[in-house]
């Protein structure tokens, strides 16, 4: 009865199914190793965003190769900032508006420099291209509560004067003249004593798991139903060929001719349901003469 799978057409078809249920596994897996990665940067938020500061004598190694379990760690740094080297970040958008952040280079009591993100700068209106003022640092010895981040890497566009295209530490280090400690930079938390203006603070990361993993089981699903919809196709299949054989058995025993139009319709019939009959209304005259063969007439 099945013996049709072995032609060539149908296993085309599930030659098709098997593709086609491949390449969902495939995008579903990929749904899940996103989701893994989100659940990750969730379990690091959780856990060091709000974690008490340590001192950076504690995490120095940090600032040279940042551990990826150990971002968003807060650190305590106590030094001067260096406001000859702040620079502004172009194109950080923030809650869907363009802007800007600013980064100042923060000189320690050890003699080494780290690069402390002080928030977030809107556009401005009077220059374009740069926001229209940046608030300085304090003066004097002050005391940073960061967050540590991974630097970003280095973008093929330049420019203006006193932006960076992005936080690469290496070519910050550059422009600056003098070294600094390129494996992390530190997101400002607080400092002390605060400035007289600041920047825009950061918003605390997502803990949303987001919509990964239904995505992933929608994937999965659509790859079993692609067999699902395979095996119906063959059933029927196997169905009208299974009707035909025996019209064409019947036809052989003299029940009917198997190339008439009363076989075919019949063989019709059981494959689909027929429509109801409409039962013809009789016209007036129809009427008027059985009324009159009642009658005798």
């Amino acid at each position: 009865m099945y013996r049709f799978l072995f032609s060539s057409k149908w296993l085309g078809y599930l030659l098709l199914a098997a593709i086609f249920a491949t390449a969902c596994v495939f995008l579903g897996r990929w749904q899940m190793d996103r989701r893994a990665e989100t659940l990750a940067e969730i379990n690091r938020v959780v856990t060091n965003y709000s974690a008490a500061p340590v001192p950076f004598a504690e995490v120095r190694d940090q600032f040279t190769k940042l551990d990826p379990a150990k971002e968003w760690t807060q650190v305590e740094l106590k030094g001067t900032y260096d406001v000859a080297g702040q620079r502004i970040v172009r194109n950080r958008p923030l809650n869907g508006q363009p802007g800007y952040e600013v980064v100042v280079p923060f000189r320690l009591a050890s003699g080494e420099t780290v690069v402390i993100d002080r928030g977030w700068l809107p556009i401005g209106n009077k220059n374009p291209g740069s926001p229209d003022s940046v608030p300085e640092p304090p003066a004097g010895e002050v005391t940073a509560v960061v967050r540590l981040k991974h630097p970003e890497p280095e973008l093929q566009r330049g420019a203006p004067e006193g932006q960076l295209a992005s936080i690469d530490l290496t070519a910050y280090s550059a422009q600056l003249g003098y070294p600094l400690l390129t494996g992390a930079y530190g997101q400002l938390a607080s400092e002390t004593p605060p400035a007289a203006q600041m920047p825009a603070a950061f918003p605390k990361p997502s803990t949303e798991e987001g919509t990964h993993l239904s995505y992933s089981l929608q994937w999965f699903a659509f790859g079993v139903l692609m067999f699902v919809g395979f095996g119906y196709a063959a059933r029927q299949q196997a169905r009208n060929a299974a009707i035909d054989a025996e019209d064409e058995a019947e036809g052989m025993d003299g029940s009917l001719d198997s190339g008439s139009p009363v076989h075919s319709a019949a063989a019709a019939a059981r494959r689909r349901p027929s429509p109801p009959r409409k039962r013809k209304k009789a016209t007036s005259e129809e009427e008027e003469d059985a009324l009159l063969d009642a009658q005798g007439y």
